[in-house]
């Protein structure tokens, strides 16, 4: 990064304190002093502790300039400007337009990390390419990842995540996208925005930035979305498994670490991902329909979708010491994401043991029984040896297989016995046995998993 203080003073409309000297260039844009350097433009943003209160930290490793709410006592140069967060955002739409690359932004209820992982690796195939890190996907991560990119950058793929309503909005008008993606319409969120077409009119949220000539990119198996198309001005492109859309794809194998599919608009070529499931062709649909839209070479999508690099914990295959494998799946869960990973993880061969954990799936409001209750339809002790439930709506699930599963094979653990479920499912397991995680964050179960890998050397 390469910004003036009079740069920025422009892009935040705030007033210049303590005789700024306007030759400083700024190299950097930090909010947590951790990762603060010379150079850094410090920016205090309000959370569990207010960032103002280490303003005079930032200073003293490096920071030549910070943004602040505040009058400031001292001689330290800042900027003041009404709110700090709203500062960042303005500057990083300053910095977006100052490097200009192609944007790309992908929302949706399950996938957007892994469609943001491929579709980041067919672009780098062609153009020099920057793209959200870790979960940095809100009003506070998008911008940041913004003014992270490199000036080189050409495409720059942008992950929009959102927990109320309005919020994609104002990511999706911060970024101005080329191209916006939905993955899928799930019901994580259930509890603040009311029913699916509560969640789809959400997501649709992406399009209120998209430039006049954009394309918007739906699942072609959403009837919510098609209506919601009929008033969109940009062109829409579809994609799904066994469809008619844009991009239709037709699964020809399904192994522990790899899926093979063949394309519509590509009859010649033969695909594979690095990942499991018909949902992740999914999201490699997506990433096609980029590099389509940006002119990348087939060949290039192609090769770059057999090896592109997963995020950590989206449906990460592990392996322990002592030869269990594991396929942990616990960043996030609704619904209809777990019930698709079920039905997957139910279908594959494995040498041993089969077992499935599963956590809460949070913030599912009034419907929560009922679709914990739901995840029966896709557990069938004919596929599944054994099911570890934990947390208080999983007991729900957990009377619902009572009558499929017997008291040896279906355990159940309230929310305070994570312990006495980590002993007793790694007492259990035994050399090529394969076990499958998944649940919401806040359920905590990447710790099961650490447990299993300590556990079984």
């Amino acid at each position: 990064m390469n910004l003036t203080e009079k740069e920025i003073l422009l892009a935040v409309e705030g007033v210049l304190v303590n005789g700024i000297n306007e030759t400083i260039q700024v190299t950097s844009v930090e909010f947590d002093t951790r990762k603060v350097t010379t150079g850094s433009l410090f920016i205090p943003l309000k959370g569990n502790r207010d960032g103002h209160d280490f303003i005079e930290q930032a200073m003293e490793k490096g920071a030549s300039l910070v943004l602040s709410e505040h009058d400031l006592s001292s001689q330290i140069p800042y900027i003041k400007v009404d709110d700090t967060l709203r500062a960042m955002q303005h500057l990083a739409v300053f910095y977006l337009r100052k490097i200009g690359p192609k944007v790309v932004g992908i929302t949706g209820s399950n996938g957007k990390t892994t469609t943001k992982d491929m579709t980041a690796a067919v672009l780098s195939t062609t153009y020099a390419t920057y793209k959200t890190q870790g979960n940095f996907n809100n009003d506070i991560g998008l911008p940041y990842t913004i003014l992270s990119m490199p000036e080189n950058t050409e495409m720059l793929v942008l992950e929009m995540g959102m927990d109320h309503k309005d919020e994609i909005t104002v990511l999706s008008k911060i970024a101005t996208p080329d191209v916006a993606a939905i993955t899928l319409i799930g019901e994580s969120h259930l509890e603040h925005l009311g029913s699916r077409k509560g969640i789809a009119e959400a997501k649709m949220e992406i399009i209120d930035g998209l430039k006049p000539e954009g394309t918007l990119i739906i699942p072609n198996n959403e009837p919510l979305l098609k209506e919601m198309i009929m008033d969109v001005n940009q062109t829409v492109e579809s994609f799904g498994i066994d469809s008619e859309a844009t991009l239709s794809a037709t699964i020809l194998s399904e192994e522990k670490s790899e899926t093979r599919f063949s394309v519509n608009r590509y009859p010649d070529e033969i695909f594979a991902i690095p990942v499991l499931g018909k949902y992740n062709v999914s999201n490699a649909l997506i990433a096609l329909l980029v590099g389509r839209f940006f002119h990348v070479d087939i060949q290039n999508m192609r090769k770059s979708l057999a090896t592109f690099d997963l995020t950590k914990n989206r449906t990460q295959w592990l392996q322990t010491a002592s030869g269990i494998d594991i396929l942990s799946d616990v960043y996030n869960a609704n619904p209809t994401a777990m019930g698709l990973v079920l039905d997957t993880f139910s279908d594959i061969s494995v040498e041993g043991k089969k077992i499935v954990v599963l956590g809460d799936m949070l913030e599912l409001g009034e419907l929560s029984r009922k679709m914990h209750e739901g995840m029966s339809e896709h557990l069938s002790p004919e596929a599944i040896d054994e099911v570890y439930l934990y947390g208080p709506q999983m007991e729900f699930l957990a009377e619902k297989l009572q009558s499929t599963f017997s008291v040896n094979t279906l355990h159940y653990f309230p929310k305070e016995d994570k312990n006495n479920l980590m002993n007793k499912l790694s007492e259990n397991l035994n050399p090529k046995d394969t076990v499958f995680l998944k649940a919401s964050n806040g359920m905590g179960l990447s710790e099961v998993v650490e447990f299993l890998l300590r556990s079984h050397q």
